[in-house]
């Protein structure tokens, strides 16, 4: 992938590197500076007369999360300050290392380079090494850029004393982490007349290719032939037909009792809302009602690349959703995958009808865990604004284990309900049921709706239709665009799954117990 650095570690700061950036913390009232090689501060006092802490400060540098100096640097070397908040401070210390980094990644892109840079992270002051691969994360992903003019990275090394195998081992996980999040990126950021259901799923298929990992495309004559009528009927408005797509990794010699898992994401490559037309404001980003998709493929290829000992598959439920003479109706009754008729609230009400189809055809598989992942109401970014995910689940274990997921990678979810009185306003008189259960808790009918295809499996279903997409100015290691949203959820969920099934975790001791 252009652009992508390799990560490694060093004792010292080596004579070839671009730029050292430094964390800058609020410790017990007290600005400090971490990770600063003596060698480099001893250079800086020689040269400007004043510590570089000195220095930074009156540049502007803070504690301040996505706050980020560049430092006029003796020699060729470039420093860059950023802020990581207060050591004493009740968020996550990870978070906020992860965050703090990201944004330095972000603004080593507006340096000036003919190539790709090779930068140094001083973590010799950090608490442990956990911490250190959470900085070159949080800078690997801010550090992306779509298509754009800066050569990138080349590389990222961390100055630590020591670096143990666990965290090599770990390493490796969380850069293929940020990887799966610059693909997922990618797709998202792709232009709707670029990436249609037809392309996307010849490109999810060639990565497939690339990666050892199983594929599956249905096109328009076979969705028609086994019955998929919520996607055909989103779908059959546009000159571009949709598709279903289904990867599989199974690791060799794979039996039932190692566990599978199955990803279904919703794939709307862009939403005009159908006959029931959306506002132009609100139409102008809808190329990311793919993002559900998009996360799910990135984080299967991952998972395979990685080797993980559980069964995973991913479902891309993909169609266009646009206006024409061939465009379903609100109030068409819609026979979808596996026999279940639902009425048509609303043309605007797709993303669940795709998604219906797709979670019975997962189901199918008899995986043990269903997860999807979805852009799907603008209800749940009224309740929970635009950095934060809906979670919604039938089986509070799993839902523990996406908090749990989440809150490792730096994303976050929050828990809502799916209320049983939710099922009478569901209910059509025409129909099995009705698309949509009215203006009011839209998520959480949404996720009613949903919740009755997983055919009693344990299931959660994540509503990402705030943060997948940053509209406004990028903050920490979330780019302006697409953000990748859920990727590393999904890759950490599947790793948890894997962990629990195998009785052990990543540095060998028992893992977690659940029945």
């Amino acid at each position: 992938m252009a652009g992508f650095p390799a990560v490694s570690t060093a004792r010292k700061l080596t004579k070839n590197t671009d730029v050292l950036v430094l964390a800058l913390a609020a410790d017990d009232g007290k600005d400090t500076l971490l990770g600063l090689p003596p060698e480099v501060g001893q250079d800086f006092e020689a040269a400007l007369g004043r510590p570089l802490l000195s220095v930074a400060k009156d540049l502007g540098a803070t504690p301040k999360l996505d706050t980020v100096v560049l430092l006029p640097a003796p020699g060729k070397l470039q420093v860059a300050v950023t802020g990581i908040g207060d050591l004493e401070d009740s968020e996550p210390h990870d978070f906020r290392v992860r965050q703090g980094f990201g944004a330095a990644g972000r603004k080593l892109l507006a340096l000036p380079s003919k190539r790709p840079l090779r930068v140094m992270l001083g973590c010799a002051d950090f608490p442990d090494t956990a911490t250190c691969l959470v900085a070159a994360q949080g800078l690997a992903l801010g550090a992306y850029e779509y298509r754009g003019q800066h050569p990138g990275l080349e590389s990222v090394r961390l100055i630590v004393p020591q670096f143990p195998e666990w965290a090599a081992q770990r390493g490796e996980i969380i850069m293929s982490d940020v990887r799966a999040t610059w693909l997922a990126r990618d797709w998202v950021n792709t232009p709707a007349n670029a990436l249609y259901p037809e392309s996307f799923a010849e490109n999810i298929a060639a990565h497939a290719k690339a990666s050892d990992v199983d594929f599956e495309i249905w096109d328009e004559r076979r969705l028609a032939e086994e019955g998929f009528g919520g996607i055909l009927s989103v779908g059959q408005g546009s000159a571009r037909p949709p598709r279903l797509v289904r990867l599989t990794w199974e690791p060799e010699g794979w039996t039932a009792e190692a566990g599978h898992i199955a990803f279904v994401g919703k794939g709307i490559t862009f939403d005009s809302g159908g006959l029931d037309l959306k506002p132009p404001d609100a139409m102008y980003t809808m190329k990311y009602d793919m993002a559900g998709a998009a996360a799910v493929m990135a984080a299967v290829l991952a998972l395979a690349d990685l080797g993980v000992s559980v069964k995973v598959s991913g479902w891309a439920a993909l169609a266009e959703n646009m206006p024409s003479g061939t465009a379903a109706h609100p109030s068409d009754v819609i026979t979808l995958y596996g026999g279940t008729t639902v009425e048509s609230a609303s043309t605007d009400a797709e993303g669940r009808l795709v998604l219906a189809d797709a979670i019975t055809r997962a189901a199918e598989d008899e995986p043990g865990f269903i997860v999807d992942l979805a852009t799907l109401t603008g209800a749940c970014k009224v309740a929970l604004g635009e950095r934060t995910a809906g979670l919604f689940s039938n089986f509070p274990p799993v839902a523990d284990l996406i908090i749990e997921a989440a809150g490792a990678v730096g994303e976050q979810v929050w828990e809502l309900p799916i209320p049983g009185y939710l099922g009478e306003k569901l209910k059509s008189k025409i129909a099995d049921y009705k698309s949509s259960g009215g203006r009011f808790g839209g998520a959480l009918n949404a996720a009613y709706f949903l919740g009755e295809f997983a055919d009693d499996r344990p299931w959660a279903h994540l509503d990402i239709a705030g943060p997948a997409f940053c509209h406004d100015e990028p903050y920490g290691f979330v780019p302006a665009g697409g953000t990748g949203f859920g990727t590393r959820i999904l890759i950490e969920f599947a790793l948890y799954i894997e962990e629990i099934i195998n009785g052990v975790d990543d540095d060998g001791a028992d893992g977690p117990e659940w029945s």
